[in-house]
């Protein structure tokens, strides 16, 4: 059976969450199973174990359906620089930009990836769940659509979509979807379901009723509200989805939004932590009152430089240093703590000044990417490296830091993932405390992030198991038939 493509009706919809589900339902059920995206735009990855760069949505999938991740689960992925060009990784690896005016019309080797990646993964495998991109009803880019109904037709799936009541207006926008594509492309949409619908599911089913007279397509499912389950979004829609800390002294965290924030996947693990709050910001009147400062990672560390001092924020990290009050910076916010960068590959700027306040020089140069630990305090941390900057040292910091300094209050580290760590992460924030004269203490009884994580995907596969017809789907990718 080929497999069947989960499509949303808007971006952030659900479909992520919902191949995640399926993808554990099924592994459940002794499916071999994989997941599959043709393209994603997201400033969140992930690096595989061979090195290859992945969307850290299809990584997540890959984790339920219990496989290995590969470059071959999502072929292409395209890493917004500015508003009109976007950096292209083909099969993990970088592979030039794509400017906007190229969007539609100049990806024909990204299609023929992204095809040639399907067809490998669906020969490995009984079944692919595959999980489209932003809405098929963007007819102005269907002609070189190979992420929704352009693959579908290539591989001849079947399409169920995806519609979030929470935004409302979903009834309309399922039925528009019907509606706006072509015969062709409607014969291979087979269903919908709803996603986090809150209340009296009887008060909904007439809708529901309505919607399959006028389309022909049943309702596979109303899957409810999953609160506390926040896996690994793509992009910033996703952030501060994080439950409130319910602590009275909660250890105060302000994650700085920036523009191309990038992997901002990183301060999940803190928000998990209890007693932690979290707050992602532009504000910095936030950035200077809270306890920890965080400069997350960006696709674009010149320019969000810039905009970090028209805001006010650099600024506040700088009082925030000479006060001692804690700030880290990871990957992109660690370049930007640096003296001077020189940069002739993002932005072109060429050699600019940075924050000042690590004795570091950044150069950028080839894209590194790895999988690796480094040693803070006895403890040997993993994590992932994904950077064209390369940091060194002009003087001598007042502590190493994973794989960089520490001076004062100020801590700075190329390497993402290390504070899922919960040994790390945990060292860390106690620290934070010490310096901040906080009361937070670890709490010793709460569960790890890993197991977190396993738990919500969990969730998701008992939500897809009640609230989905899992052998309807399962029935609709064995029989589908349509022209390839």
């Amino acid at each position: 059976m080929p497999g069947v493509l989960i499509a949303g009706t808007s971006s952030d919809a659900g479909k992520s969450l919902v191949v995640t589900g399926l993808c554990r339902a099924l592994r459940r059920r002794g499916i071999d199973v994989a997941p599959f995206k043709a393209q994603n735009m997201s400033n969140n990855s992930m690096v595989c174990a061979d090195g290859a760069e992945i969307g850290r949505a299809q990584y997540l999938q890959a984790q339920a359906a219990r496989v290995e991740p590969t470059s071959a689960m999502n072929p292409v992925l395209l890493k917004p620089g500015t508003d009109r060009r976007s950096f292209v990784v083909v099969r993990g690896r970088p592979a030039g930009t794509l400017e906007a005016g190229e969007y539609a019309t100049g990806r024909r080797h990204l299609a023929d990836a992204a095809f040639s990646a399907y067809a490998e993964l669906e020969a490995s495998v009984e079944l692919v769940v595959v999980e489209g991109a932003g809405s098929p009803a963007e007819i102005n880019l269907r002609e070189r659509d190979y992420v929704n109904l352009g693959l579908a037709r290539h591989a001849g799936l079947p399409v169920v979509l995806v519609g979030d009541i929470d935004r409302g207006g979903v009834l309309a926008s399922i039925f528009g979807t019907w509606a706006i594509v072509d015969d062709a492309d409607r014969a291979h949409l087979v269903g919908y379901a709803i996603n986090k619908f809150r209340g009296d599911a009887s008060v909904l089913q007439p809708g529901l009723d309505e919607l399959t007279r006028r389309t022909g397509l049943p309702c596979l499912g109303v899957l409810p509200w999953l609160d506390g389950v926040w896996l690994d979004g793509e992009d910033a829609l996703a952030l501060t989805r994080w439950p409130a800390s319910e602590t009275a002294d909660a250890l105060r965290v302000a994650v700085v939004r920036l523009p191309r924030i990038s992997n901002a996947t990183d301060v999940d693990a803190l928000a998990h932590e209890p007693g932690v709050e979290v707050a992602v910001t532009t504000d910095p009147r936030v950035v200077a009152a809270a306890d920890l400062a965080v400069l997350p990672g960006s696709r674009a560390t010149v320019s969000d430089l810039a905009w970090l001092r028209e805001r006010g924020i650099a600024d506040a990290v700088a009082q925030r240093h000479r006060a001692g009050r804690p700030t880290l910076g990871i990957c992109g916010g660690y370049q930007m703590l640096a003296g001077a960068i020189d940069d002739p590959v993002e932005s072109a700027a060429g050699r600019i000044e940075g924050l000042g306040v690590l004795p570091v020089e950044v150069s950028f140069g080839d894209k590194v990417l790895a999988r690796t630990r480094h040693p803070w305090r006895g403890l040997s941390v993993p994590g992932y490296e994904i950077h064209h900057g390369r940091c060194r040292l002009t003087a001598p910091g007042d502590e190493g830091f994973l794989d960089g300094v520490r001076v004062g209050a100020t801590f700075g580290t190329l390497l993402h993932g290390a504070l899922e760590d919960d040994a790390f992460r945990r060292a860390f924030l106690t620290e934070v405390a010490a310096l901040t004269d906080s009361g937070w203490v670890p709490d010793a009884a709460a569960s790890g992030y890993a197991d977190r994580r396993e738990a919500m995907i969990e969730t998701l596969a008992d939500a897809a198991e009640r609230h989905l017809d899992v052998e309807a789907l399962l029935a609709l990718a064995r029989t589908f038939k349509a022209d390839r």
